[in-house]
């Protein structure tokens, strides 16, 4: 029990039954959890029915309500460490990341010197396939606003296809991770860093969802743009550390030249 893959799921009828059996026809020994925000197409009946096929492997926490990308995943994380995992990943349900790449990333922190890795679009050998030329624009633009505002040496602060080391998230005390759109991609990136942690960048090819409908909308976007500058100001009177005593351990001190070195 070593691997969960976390997906988080509004209106993926189209998509999860799909995602969940190429994740487990990689025969890699990754259980998957989904967390369901109240789908009102049946996407939880969906993962249940398999639950069936994948028993001790599959499982699902359903959730009251559209409540966020950021509340999912640190619901699942906080279950993920309950559980014991000791890789934990993010990724989409729509195909926009490639099952595939899990190893890759698994890799980057199971053999290389990552402790979190991050499928990286906007770093050699990383592409876009089928997005518009306005989204480009959105998120290049805001992948180079955030190192501005922030500092941080990660070329794509908003990828949402990640490996955490177990190590990370005991690390990272979760309650003061406050974003729930795309703002929550980089708070988690930069608690990381601001913890020493190691972030590598692992290149992969991004492509827009084929089917189902995308989550993007302004107030998402208006959290990233307002959401970098108070990451940043907030840093300033935030511990992102748990406190001693609550299961955390002691990261090894990285500098933020050697995050953005790669070493």
């Amino acid at each position: 029990m070593e691997k969960l893959v976390i997906i988080p799921t509004y209106n993926e009828k189209e998509n999860i039954a799909a995602i969940i059996k190429a994740v487990f026809s990689l025969r890699k020994h990754y259980h998957i959890l989904v967390i369901d925000d109240g789908s009102p197409d049946g996407t939880a009946a969906i993962v249940k029915e398999l639950m069936i096929t994948y028993s001790g492997v599959l499982f699902l926490e359903e959730r009251k309500g559209k409540q966020g990308l950021g509340t999912a995943y640190i619901h699942g994380f906080k279950w993920a460490l309950e559980k014991g995992y000791e890789y934990i990943f993010e990724m989409d349900a729509d195909f926009s990341h490639n099952p595939n790449d899990l190893e890759r990333l698994y890799h980057a922190c199971k053999h290389g010197s990552a402790d979190v890795a991050v499928g990286s679009r906007y770093v050699p050998g990383g592409k876009i396939e089928n997005w518009p030329a306005d989204r480009h624009i959105y998120s290049r633009g805001g992948a180079f606003y955030t190192r501005l505002i922030t500092w941080m040496p990660v070329n794509d602060p908003t990828a949402g296809f990640v490996c955490y080391t177990k190590k990370v998230l005991e690390t990272i005390n979760l309650d003061e991770i406050t974003f729930v759109g795309y703002a929550f991609q980089i708070e988690m990136k930069f608690a990381s860093w601001k913890l020493g942690f190691k972030i590598v960048e692992v290149p992969i090819v991004f492509v827009d969802r084929k089917v189902g409908v995308s989550k993007m909308n302004k107030g998402i976007l208006k959290e990233g743009i307002f959401g970098v500058l108070s990451i940043q100001w907030q840093s300033m009177f935030k511990n992102y550390r748990k406190r001693v005593g609550s299961g955390s351990k002691e990261p090894k001190n990285y500098s933020a030249d050697m995050v953005a070195e790669g070493k």
